[in-house]
């Protein structure tokens, strides 16, 4: 399994599974990263962090660390 963190921009995948602690994945889930929707990175910031990803039409701003608590495929 890839985290939406391994994407390049570009790429596309869909969620699978949104882990970490609850309150974090609660939080991502809110902003509309729930299993089986379909998220494209857009880019990433010189360094890596943070990514830019477009979900459901509108475009979200990750840091890496959260990125890696999402598994898509």
């Amino acid at each position: 399994m890839k985290t939406l963190a391994q994407l390049s921009p570009g790429e596309r995948g869909k969620v699978i599974k949104v882990a970490g602690d609850a309150e974090a994945s609660r939080r991502l889930m809110e902003m509309g990263l729930m299993r089986g929707t379909t998220v494209e990175v857009v880019r990433r910031a010189p360094l890596g962090d943070p990514l830019e990803v477009k979900v459901r039409g509108f475009m979200l701003t990750l840091r890496r660390s959260e990125a890696e608590h999402i598994e898509v495929e």
